[in-house]
């Protein structure tokens, strides 16, 4: 931390205040997004923590770092965001005469995160103790764990298991005492691991790489063509597709086939498919085509989680207002047969 600058920030610099804090920004994005689960919320979050930040700088003691105390600020903020519970959007519109499902769960609001946000992150910024590296940490079935469980528990696991902050560290940062932090964290890592896949750390090839887009490129043409028989051939046996925030989750070949011959029997022609990137994984923006144009509106966004050469996972976001953060338009030109 350059002293010159927190002096000159501290007299109302603000060029200054941006040198120690817009190293920081994407990061602490990154943990709001962890905690609240939505792309937006997060965005909002991190504004708010960095004017709190320029609004209290005269606060800054400097018996921590400049970036432990943006954590500060941005866990609590995140925390009272979660509590106040102003900011989760309306329900959806319910599904029309949804297939049956595998099971109902309990909904949660989550939103899939832009890979192009994460660029720039300093691979250094965990901490010696975390668990779980970037990656894994920003994978959807990790961060819907999360949203399982409380939001201090939430807190703690995220301080202590992704960031690799210590004991003492997030004691402070939360406001509370070590054997509080301690407790806390216990209880998250049961509840998270309990609903983590099995060996779901080691399933998925790595981004970018041949195989993946093999995979992922014959799932596109088999979906865009309406055949729902490649699509299912592609799945593991026991795959799950999911639609955060609805309740309905389907699981198996048979199951999952079922839901998308019923689905696809509801939309005027082929989807279209533009491939992007969330949480770390591969993923598309779904547009169906409008009746009477020549244009494809966006319905949602479609992320695929990997085991080896299948599809473990299928999960559809089913709000078109999250495809700008992916740099999506709203609408494409209709697909030809």
């Amino acid at each position: 931390m350059s002293e010159r600058a927190l002096t000159l920030a501290r007299s109302g610099d603000e060029d200054a205040f941006r040198e120690l804090t817009e190293p920081y920004r994407r990061e602490l994005q990154l943990h709001c997004y962890r905690i609240v689960g939505s792309t937006q919320d997060a965005e909002d979050l991190v504004q708010e923590t960095l004017l709190a930040a320029w609004r209290g700088l005269e606060q800054f003691k400097g018996s921590a770092s400049i970036r432990t105390w943006l954590y500060r600020i941005a866990t609590n903020r995140s925390l009272d965001a979660l509590r106040a519970n102003a900011r989760r959007p309306p329900p959806l519109e319910p599904l029309t005469d949804p297939p049956t499902p595998s099971r109902l769960t309990e909904p949660i609001w989550l939103e899939p995160y832009p890979d192009a946000l994460i660029e720039g992150i300093a691979d250094e910024a965990p901490g010696p103790e975390a668990r779980y590296d970037q990656r894994e940490a920003l994978a959807l079935a990790f961060v819907t764990g999360l949203q399982h469980l409380q939001p201090q528990q939430r807190a703690v696991l995220v301080l202590r298991d992704v960031l690799g902050f210590r004991a003492a560290e997030a004691a402070a940062i939360l406001e509370t005492s070590q054997a509080g932090v301690n407790s806390l964290l216990q209880r998250a890592r049961l509840t998270l691991e309990g609903r983590l896949p099995a060996a779901w750390r080691d399933r998925a090839p790595l981004p970018h790489s041949p195989h993946e887009r093999e995979v992922v490129g014959r799932f596109a043409d088999a979906l865009e063509d309406g055949d729902i028989g490649a699509v299912v051939a592609l799945l593991t046996d026991d795959a799950w597709l999911t639609m955060p925030p609805y309740p309905y989750e389907y699981q198996g070949t048979a199951a999952i086939d079922n839901f998308l011959r019923i689905r696809g029997t509801r939309h005027d022609g082929p989807l279209r498919l533009i491939p992007t990137r969330a949480n770390g994984q591969p993923a598309f923006g779904c547009y169906f085509p409008c009746p009477g144009t020549e244009i494809a509106r966006a319905y949602g966004l479609l992320v695929l989680t990997l085991a080896g050469s299948e599809i473990a996972e299928i999960t559809f976001f089913a709000d078109s207002g999250v495809l700008p953060h992916f740099g999506l338009p709203r609408s494409v030109p209709k697909r030809r047969e």
